[in-house]
């Protein structure tokens, strides 16, 4: 820690507090959050870790916040990231005015390329919210917060938590209690933060899971095994009815986007996960390919060029080293390095 300069407290979370420092060597202004541990012998937290290891597994990515480094200080450790200004929430929360369009699609778009990226590299955030979207000085989104990240595989066979995601993000079948599922509760998020980008308030603010599952149902409508094949398999499925409720339309809902962001918005708010638009599919969409204003004022024209996705990683490439680390091992040998 002596090389850096404590500039003040940004936040606190679950699981650590984030300051603002300053490199004393560099000059750079940077992210601290460090992360304490109960006891030495427990290692690195399983949150902590996973935040770890995909950002270090994953290739830099404009639009995924940079892990610089970690190290061990006292019983815990830092985390060191760049630095950035705000994040989507507050944003959110300062406009006195409804978002423009443009600003709506410059944000959308920074924010389907770092999800587009982290799925190439197989791995679903399973926590978008807007705030875990932090914005730069200069407009630039970048995902972060990679503390409830996990490996996901094609097969669609390993069993997951159900308990994650902020509720007002989560995908119902995960309100359901799914154990199996896939990249597609992360674009489900996408779909509850384009409305709120949209309206300027939450889409689905329930204040427990069954008020979620409620909020959900008022919009898209009671399910049923016809519009949603899976639901009967889901392990919370028969242990709540719901009455039969229609859906209503979209528009209603967002009643002021254009149709051409309610189209897109029906994509991602669908109840099948498979059905659910994937980030890659937008791209190439009128919507996202016209030049637009980016949320700082900036014009910036979209091509094939500069919206092709990276190629994803090689198979098991992530999930080797992310599955099977060790976290004690990890820290014991950062503690050595430090000290040598």
């Amino acid at each position: 820690m002596d090389q850096y300069s404590i500039l003040g407290r940004i936040g606190e979370g679950a699981h650590g507090i984030v300051f603002k420092a300053k490199n004393i060597e560099t000059g750079e202004t940077v992210a601290l959050k460090k992360v304490a541990l109960r006891k030495l012998e427990d290692g690195i937290p399983n949150q902590a870790l996973r935040e770890i290891k995909a950002l270090q597994e994953i290739e830099e990515n404009q639009h995924v916040v940079k892990l610089k480094d970690f190290f061990p200080h006292g019983t815990g450790f830092v985390l060191v990231f760049e630095y950035m200004l705000s994040d989507l929430s507050e944003v959110i929360r300062n406009s006195e005015q409804p978002l423009t369009e443009a600003q709506v699609k410059g944000y959308m778009l920074m924010l389907l390329k770092g999800v587009d990226f982290c799925h190439a590299n197989s791995i679903m955030h399973r926590d978008l919210k807007p705030a875990n979207l932090l914005i730069s000085s200069t407009g630039q989104l970048k995902i972060a917060d990679f503390g409830l990240a996990r490996v996901f595989t094609s097969d669609g066979e390993r069993l997951y938590s159900h308990q994650v995601a902020t509720r007002w993000y989560r995908a119902p079948e995960l309100l359901y209690g799914a154990r199996k599922y896939d990249e597609g509760v992360d674009l489900w998020a996408v779909g509850c933060i384009f409305a709120e980008l949209l309206n300027n308030s939450p889409l689905f603010p329930g204040e427990n899971d069954i008020e979620q599952l409620c909020c959900v149902l008022r919009v898209l409508g009671t399910p049923n095994q016809k519009i949603w094949p899976e639901i009967t398999e889901l392990p919370d499925y028969n242990k709540i009815s719901f009455k039969e409720k229609l859906p209503i339309p979209l528009e209603q809902v967002v009643p002021d986007a254009s149709p051409q962001a309610v189209q897109l918005l029906k994509q991602f708010l669908v109840y099948p996960s498979k059905q659910r638009v994937q980030a890659a599919q937008i791209f190439p969409q009128k919507s996202f390919t016209l030049g637009f204003s980016y949320a700082t004022g900036s014009t910036k024209h979209l091509d094939a060029a500069t919206t092709t996705p990276r190629p994803a990683a090689a198979p098991n490439s992530i999930a080797g080293s992310l599955w099977f680390f060790d976290g004690k091992a990890l820290f014991r040998k950062k503690q050595l390095n430090h000290h040598k």
